[in-house]
């Protein structure tokens, strides 16, 4: 049995056609950032990718650049917090593969921070929402794609952090929806591990150089539905210039940031078949910060 699993993954190592080829994953918050390098590897893998973002534009963008190169991609941009968009995400995701769904990554998120005794109901409900209720109900919409029995691999990836994994100041709502996705990950492979042979893992960042990262003092921003803005990114005015610069990262062996394409390679690998049996697990993606 070892040495036909042996040449199951030698075989797989040459892949004319990618390592995912056949295969339909919806990537949320892939207009950008990690998830937008995760929707063009994908894509260069072989899958029909499925670009899913609040903004339009963005998404748009991204499966245009996809399918100029070759690949193949459509946007279903819509707000991750509207049930409605859910099930639309799902189904024309299911058109777009023929009547099938192989990969599902919960992607989409931002942070809103704040010390706990100032944190608002507000922030705590948005950011769990983001983060755990609705990550959940897009797998539950999608139930119907992942619990079948044709013999075709079919992953679910939770995005988590550092902060979920050791706490943050300033996080309490992130690092709880964080923490949290862990436990939904494990319940997913153990649902439909057993019958279905679905794999769900999470994969955890550390400091990887997005907007959620760069300078608060650069302006970025997330927009609520309701017209509030919600500033990103980490205050640097306080910090000296060698705080902010290479010493602020002397805690991470590799001792620099991650770049996006970096974190979307480790997606990647994951629902790869190269990690065929990988189930359950949280993947670090740190530099080795936090070991």
């Amino acid at each position: 049995m070892a040495s036909k699993r042996v040449e199951q993954i030698a075989a797989h190592l040459n892949y004319p056609r990618g390592m995912l080829a056949g295969q339909t994953a919806i990537i949320t918050g892939s207009g950008q950032g990690i998830g937008a390098e995760a929707a063009r590897l994908f894509a260069n893998e072989g899958a029909k990718v499925v670009v899913s973002d609040i903004d339009g534009a963005k998404a748009q963008s991204v499966a245009d650049q996809i399918n100029q190169s070759g690949g193949q991609a459509i946007a279903v941009p819509g707000d991750m917090l509207d049930d409605k968009y859910l099930d639309t995400l799902v189904k024309k995701a299911a058109e777009f593969g023929n009547g099938k769904l192989h990969i599902i990554v919960n992607n989409a998120g931002y942070t809103w921070d704040g010390v706990i005794h100032k944190t608002t109901d507000k922030q705590w409900d948005t950011i769990l929402a983001l983060h755990n209720t609705q990550p959940f109900k897009l797998v539950r919409v999608a139930a119907p794609y992942f619990r079948v029995k044709d013999g075709e691999p079919r992953n679910v990836v939770n995005i988590s952090s550092t902060s979920g994994l050791h706490g943050n100041a300033g996080q309490a709502n992130y690092a709880l929806a964080k923490a949290g996705v862990t436990g939904l990950t494990k319940t997913i492979a153990k649902e439909w591990g057993p019958q279905f042979g679905v794999r769900a893992n999470t994969v955890a960042f550390g400091h990887i150089a997005t907007r959620l990262t760069a300078a608060k003092e650069e302006g970025g921003y997330v927009t609520l539905p309701d017209g509030e803005k919600v500033a990103l990114g980490i205050p640097q005015k306080q910090k000296g210039a060698k705080e902010a610069g290479a010493e602020a990262f002397k805690d991470i062996p590799l001792g620099r940031p991650g770049t996006a394409t970096e974190a979307a390679g480790a997606i990647l690998s994951i629902v790869s078949p190269l990690m065929s049996y990988v189930s359950g697990q949280t993947l670090s993606v740190t530099g080795g910060r936090n070991m």
